[in-house]
């Protein structure tokens, strides 16, 4: 009987010592938001997280559908210009590709990575195209545009 309680009272000890030396459960650091290259405003920014999503999952129809919805919003953005044109391109409608990214061109002032990456998506389209001489020529003012 003795030893049954002297067990009993070192299982009981034992849980509560153990009980002291457990940490409480620390919290999960923020989210850090994506940074752009462009800002996005904040009512088109989860509009453009989702495209972004969408279209990572092949879901180009719908990605599309958030990015024209986003530029109802911010018309003169050049970095969602410059995402519908890598989802129609995406979708081989090069013309559309084309003319989406030479519009954000026009609205990318002061902004040559954002250019430069514009260019290539004219020269791949074009070269889709079968305009090959039209697409050289986007590919050399993608490596004009000055950092």
């Amino acid at each position: 009987m003795r030893k049954l309680l002297i067990r009993t009272l070192l299982v009981v000890l034992a849980g509560l010592f153990t009980g002291c030396a457990v940490r409480p459960p620390v919290a999960p650091p923020p989210k850090v938001p994506e940074v752009e290259a462009e800002p996005v405003g904040p009512a088109a920014a989860p509009l453009l997280h989702t495209a972004r999503q969408l279209a990572s999952a092949g879901d180009l129809e719908p990605a599309g559908a958030q990015l024209e919805r986003a530029l109802r919003i911010e018309p003169r953005n050049p970095l969602l210009w410059q995402e519908l044109a890598r989802i129609r391109l995406g979708q081989r409608l090069y013309r559309q590709a084309e003319g989406l990214a030479a519009r954000s061109n026009s609205l990318a002032a002061g902004q040559p990575q954002l250019r430069r990456e514009n260019w290539r998506i004219i020269g791949r389209a074009r070269n889709a195209l079968g305009d090959h001489q039209g697409a050289r020529e986007a590919f050399d003012r993608a490596g004009q545009e000055q950092p």
